[in-house]
């Protein structure tokens, strides 16, 4: 077994140590360094940890021992991790799913909880805030609603999300619908969205 705790191989069963009472937990996410801090972070937490960094070798993984939970990325390189989360949870409902994201949006967050995500967290995140989406199991009515409105960067970010959303992702579609040229389009999906 590797010192840092997490196996990065294609077999759940090669780790030799007690670890039947160990949730286990399946991490997907292309970013490697990322990948690697949060499995050591997970595996002190008691988590028997499997990481992978694209969408098939997750698949195989999760085929072989379906994880209690996971954690993935919405950007997988050229994949959308809204396709492993269904896949996910069709391999086992009781799968807790969190979904991270540099690109958070309000039409992906809805598409990943209907899809099956048990909770959308936005990068940067810590263990920590993992650890509580995990323990979710509803939400909470006392979440203070903000005062601030959003601004027209984030508006206009938002609204071609929905588009690009309800088009299957399809860019020459939501170009034309806005009627933008496609390389705007791009360029605007590239750039991170406004915060407020």
């Amino acid at each position: 077994m590797p010192e840092s705790g997490y196996s990065d191989t294609h077999s759940v069963h090669d780790i030799t140590e007690d670890i039947s009472e160990q949730p286990t937990l399946l991490i997907v996410d292309d970013d490697t360094i990322f990948c690697d801090v949060l499995a050591k972070a997970m595996t002190k937490r008691g988590f028997s940890v499997e990481v992978t960094h694209n969408i098939e070798d997750a698949l195989t993984k999760a085929e072989a021992a379906t994880p209690e939970y996971a954690i993935v990325d919405l950007k997988l390189a050229s994949e959308s991790g809204l396709v492993l989360v269904e896949k996910l949870r069709a391999l086992d409902p009781g799968t807790r799913i969190v979904m991270l994201t540099g690109y958070a949006s309000i039409a992906t967050a809805i598409e990943a909880i209907k899809l099956g995500a048990t909770y959308y967290l936005a990068k940067p995140v810590d263990a920590d805030g993992i650890m509580a989406a995990f323990e979710r199991t509803s939400g909470d009515a006392d979440t203070p609603i903000s005062a601030n409105p959003l601004s027209v960067g984030r508006l206009e970010w938002e609204y071609i999300q929905r588009i690009l959303t309800e088009n299957d992702n399809n860019i020459s579609v939501t170009a034309r619908i806005l009627n933008m040229h496609r390389r705007t389009l791009q360029r605007k999906l590239a750039k991170k969205p406004h915060r407020n």
